[in-house]
């Protein structure tokens, strides 16, 4: 794993979230089939740079992600 394909992670989250505007990470991982790990780092980049917005989802189970715009 390398900076360059996580911003590529990153990169197929963020298509996802645009087309969506609000996700779960459990629609995230089907739509880019990404594992956990892969989306963890793929959300951590996005959100360490001020991209995407996050809260818990009301069970607290999931959580929904959010572009910044």
């Amino acid at each position: 794993m390398n900076t360059d394909t996580i911003g590529t992670w990153a990169g197929s989250v963020w298509i996802a979230l645009n087309e969506a505007d609000v996700l779960d990470t459990k629609q995230i991982k089907k739509i880019t089939k990404l594992k956990d790990k892969e989306l963890y780092a793929a959300i951590g980049w996005l959100a360490r740079e001020g991209k995407i917005s996050f809260e818990e989802s009301g069970d607290g189970k999931e959580l929904l992600l959010t572009l910044v715009k």
